[in-house]
């Protein structure tokens, strides 16, 4: 990948643009015209536009040697610095560390790098920062791959190394389309900036979704305009803040003649705006949630041991038991607290003559079903596995049945898998469930539930098609972050979920086998909170409650928009103003 740095083109000089030793003139003479012509004759109207044309051509006029060396971009070596620099700051400032003022000038380092330079040297640099980023930030994805597939140790390393690289291309992608539309189109380069940022959130597939705007999950003031534009919107928040504080930096350390003013009063405007429209809304929500109708619930944090689950079904009756007694409505257990798979055709049968009619009070709970594959071929798997939740009343009876739509990938299926039925001899610890298809909510009486398995809840358009179908008016989630050891990804999984209970103002209850099992208002607040890798029978209030926000109506349309249009301006250079006799 060149590292060239881009060419500073000289300006065109048309044939009416007049030369230095012109302007020098025009200088020079400027305070006679000021008191009239030596001749004593009034100066005609041609020469009064051809003075008007020089004064404003000598504004456009190459800028001085310190100023050009002012905006030249970094080197190499300081901007690859730099670049790494970020990606190491958004881990401390990331969720799991929970650094969250690092927030506002993370990017700092990034935009001082990328300020300036070539289309592959910015695509570079946001590989690098990317790349730091997950490869540090998500260390836990060596051992998940290690318990998931089977591989041995050098082959998960090499893949962690890989899916950090293919995931940093995010900021890869942020670096290409900034460079692309500010260098090389003219663009403004914090405009430019802030849309390639957005245009990267929303358009980079990851395989573990994750968004900048995690960072300030324990500071809810700044969470809540998320019901307006989602993660992406209080990212934004964020980065106008780094945008100012850059130019300030880098008008500093460049020696720049004057930081641009726009940018950092907007910048700082932006913050401010957030903060005020955050104080007052929660206060709002606050008071719709009292006016809501109460639910206690209780969390069923079993801590079942991934290859020991055996005891699964008399851990978590136990713990509904004490549940039960400590006044809950209604309990949730994690994802696949029943380890035995059920005929999909008769599972509400088998389901309740062993486990849910021992439950005594309406629940959600976890389990897995079976059924043929229908169309399977001679060499084939030929039968299929459902991750679902059951919506259980209280005499036992199974109401309703949800079943997971995004499938982790070589966790729960592997690609080419049915095509390749070898692959699953090579990863012998890959699943090889089936996505469901149903938005449906869980009927509760006269409430509804929408369900989320795993990392579904960290999924912004996946809810948003759940709420819009479903119309639920609670949020659940059951999930087991076990797989991920004793790491900071449950605490990752845990303050990214927080952010769908603001974009729905709606309550959110989550278990985890293993932790972090939670309970968020609607205004990304945790009213309770488990421990990791500890069995624990939580109990907190919720409020079923139903309020339609912009970003449920919505959702990341605007960001498409923004998206169309970065990718449009990449391509098409900004316009110039007419030169000097045009």
């Amino acid at each position: 990948m060149s590292d060239e740095q881009p060419d500073t083109p000289e300006p065109p000089q048309e044939a009416d643009d007049p030369s230095v030793d012109e302007l020098a003139q025009v200088k020079d003479e400027a305070p006679e015209s000021a008191g009239g012509p030596s001749s004593g004759d009034e100066p005609n109207s041609k020469d009064k536009s051809k003075s008007g044309d020089v004064a404003k051509s000598a504004k456009r006029q190459p800028a001085t040697a310190a100023d050009e060396a002012a905006a030249r971009p970094l080197d190499a070596a300081p901007a690859y610095g730099l670049a790494a620099l970020t990606g190491m700051m958004m881990v401390v400032a990331f969720a799991g560390v929970d650094i969250w003022p690092l927030a506002f000038i993370t990017w700092v380092p990034f935009i001082l790098a990328v300020r300036g330079q070539s289309v592959k040297r910015a695509t570079a640099l946001g590989a690098v920062a990317g790349f730091f980023q997950v490869m540090i930030g998500f260390y836990w994805l060596t051992p998940m791959l290690q318990i998931f597939s089977g591989f041995p140790l050098p082959l998960c390393l090499l893949f962690a190394g890989l899916l950090s690289a293919y995931q940093g291309c995010r900021i890869a992608l942020c670096g290409w389309l900034y460079a692309r539309c500010a260098t090389r189109g003219g663009w403004h380069h914090g405009l430019a900036l802030a849309g390639a940022f957005a245009a990267s959130e929303l358009l980079w597939p990851l395989l573990f979704p994750w968004y900048f705007a995690g960072c300030v999950h324990n500071a809810p003031i700044f969470m809540q305009t998320a019901e307006l534009g989602g993660p992406i919107l209080v990212s934004l928040v964020l980065l106008s803040c780094n945008l100012a504080v850059a130019e300030l930096v880098w008008q500093r350390w460049r020696k720049h003649p004057a930081a641009d003013k726009r940018t950092v009063a907007a910048g700082l405007a932006v913050v401010a705006l957030a903060a005020a429209f955050g104080a007052i809304r929660m206060g709002t929500v606050d008071t719709l949630a009292a006016a809501s109708e109460k639910v206690t619930v209780g969390l069923v944090q079993a801590h079942i041991a991934l290859k020991k689950r055996g005891p699964a079904v008399r851990k978590s009756l136990a713990l509904t038991k004490e549940l039960r007694k400590k006044g809950a409505q209604l309990v949730v257990w994690s994802e696949a607290a029943i380890p035995s798979a059920y005929n999909e055709k008769t599972y509400k049968i088998g389901l309740r003559r062993r486990v849910t009619r021992k439950l005594g009070v309406p629940a959600v709970v976890g389990g897995v079903l079976y059924g043929r594959r229908p169309n399977a071929g001679p060499k084939g798997r030929k039968f299929r596995l459902f991750n679902s939740a059951f919506m259980v009343d209280g005499e036992g009876n199974i109401k309703g049945r949800y079943d997971k739509q995004y499938l982790l990938m070589f966790g729960e299926y592997l690609p080419l898998g049915d095509t390749f039925p070898i692959l699953y001899q090579w990863s012998p610890n890959s699943g090889n469930f089936s996505p469901g298809t149903s938005f449906d909510s869980l009927e509760h009486g006269k409430h509804r539930i929408a369900a989320m398995i795993c990392y579904e809840d960290i999924i912004p358009e996946f809810v948003n098609k759940l709420v819009e179908t479903g119309n639920p008016d609670l949020l659940v989630n059951l999930t087991n972050d076990a797989w991920f050891g004793d790491s900071t990804e449950p605490w990752q999984h845990l303050a990214l979920a927080k952010f769908r209970s603001v974009e729905h103002r709606m309550f959110l209850a989550r278990v985890s086998n293993s932790g972090v099992s939670a309970i968020i208002d609607p205004n990304g607040r945790v009213v309770v909170q488990g421990e990791t890798f500890k069995q624990q029978a939580l109990i907190g209030d919720a409020r079923y409650m139903r309020v339609e926000t912009v970003y449920s109506i919505i959702g990341n349309a605007p960001w498409w928009i923004v998206s169309a249009l970065m990718l449009l301006a990449s391509f098409v250079r900004r316009p110039k103003k007419k030169q000097l006799g045009q």
